[in-house]
């Protein structure tokens, strides 16, 4: 990935930092709208700009160069998002009459990317574009071996039991990812999992630890603990 392209979804305003960037705001929702929109004369960049000027009660026409940019020059070159095929036309310039016009999908990066940001849906949705991940990145995969076996397969556990801890998980290997800290993220190394994430799970490396040494009693009586506190 080019270090300029840098995927914005979760940048914030460094004096407010409740707060996501408008290039944050509108990547997600590029990549959410794409996630959730099945008809390719919806996935253009047309399309894309008439549904986040109505979210944001604007003119069409003053967000589409935005759009433009964040498609061609971050989301495509990240390969976060790629031209799914061309879309016959009958109007406007000839060579574009002749080559169409392009929609857009989501590549296997995008649909790790599409299950951690809020507006593709609801969490149960949002693991199913996981699932989905993990399922590609298996048949793409040619060097499989036993620790990508135990990645896929521990991922595709907690997005079942834990999708919360699973997507900060996700979340914290993405940010890495935009500092250079990893190159890709087609694929979950588990070295670079490692790297990126052990100091942010260790509260629940901790707890999951005691729970494996606990008597079946002080186990219910922690099950019991953190359902009186959450």
């Amino acid at each position: 990935m080019k270090r300029g392209s840098h995927i914005a979804i979760f940048d914030t305003f460094k004096t407010y930092q409740a707060k996501s960037t408008r290039e944050s705001k509108r990547q997600r929702g590029i990549i959410a709208h794409i996630a959730l929109e099945k008809d390719p004369n919806a996935k253009t960049r047309t399309s894309i700009a008439h549904m986040l000027a109505r979210k944001y009660g604007i003119a069409w026409q003053n967000i589409y160069s935005a759009i433009f940019k964040d498609l061609d020059e971050v989301l495509i070159p990240a390969k976060v998002v790629r031209e799914g095929g061309r879309l016959p036309t009958k109007r406007g310039p000839k060579a574009l009459q002749i080559e169409g016009i392009p929609y857009y999908e989501l590549t296997n990066t995008g649909l790790l990317i599409a299950s951690t940001i809020e507006e593709t849906g609801d969490i149960r949705f949002r693991m199913k574009l996981l699932e989905l991940y993990i399922l590609n990145s298996n048949i793409n995969n040619t060097t499989r071996n036993e620790n990508t076996s135990i990645i896929n397969e521990g991922i595709l556990l907690l997005s079942r039991y834990a999708p919360s801890f699973i997507l900060k998980i996700i979340n914290e290997y993405i940010i890495a990812y935009n500092r250079g800290e990893i190159e890709r993220l087609d694929t979950l190394d588990i070295e670079n999992l490692k790297k990126v994430i052990s100091k942010q799970i260790a509260i629940e490396k901790e707890l999951v630890e005691a729970c494996m040494v606990l008597s079946n009693d002080k186990k219910e009586l922690l099950k019991n603990f953190i359902e009186k506190i959450s």
